[in-house]
């Protein structure tokens, strides 16, 4: 069943399956502000933050990616993404402006992948973009946490975020 958040206190459905702590992450597809491919998910070794964000152009987006990678700063094995379905032409600029470059962002705008992590917004006046969420994926591919923020327009936890990645490690 598809899971709800809200949008300004109105119900948004989402696409996709319910993941949930202990289930396998799903490998998806993103592409960098560099246009380049990168797989998402899956064991890859390392532990995983995986961000989703509706778009970088809007306040609670563009503080939670700024956050993220000031946070996330000097941590060692740790790969940190950021994706929304802003185009990765736009991702760029806005990387420059504010001179993120501890986590990668990526764009699912060629896939629409991240609708395997369930956060695909499926109506409404953001149909189509992402929700606000976060998962942390162990080395082995297992999603060891989620946050599916839910309100659309507040801020995630970074604390219990932190917390879980300090665990892992």
């Amino acid at each position: 069943m598809a899971e709800q958040v809200t949008l300004k206190g109105n119900p948004v459905t989402l696409c996709g399956p319910s993941l949930k702590e202990g289930d396998d992450a799903p490998v998806a597809v993103v592409v960098t502000k560099d246009l380049q491919e990168k797989a998402v998910g899956g064991a890859k070794g390392v532990v995983q933050v995986i961000i989703t964000v509706p778009s970088l152009d809007t306040p609670v987006c563009e503080t939670e990616t700024k956050k993220f990678n000031e946070l996330m700063a000097g941590m060692q094995g740790v790969d940190v993404t950021v994706v929304s379905m802003d185009l990765p032409f736009a991702q760029k600029r806005f990387c420059e402006s504010f001179n993120i470059g501890n986590v990668t962002v990526a764009s699912d705008f060629r896939y629409r992948d991240m609708e395997k992590y369930g956060v695909l917004i499926a109506e409404g006046a953001l149909k189509g973009i992402l929700a606000r969420a976060v998962f942390v994926v162990d080395k082995n591919g297992k999603i060891a946490y989620k946050q599916l923020v839910p309100e659309i327009t507040q801020e995630p936890n970074y604390d219990e975020v932190v917390q879980k990645v300090k665990a892992l490690l």
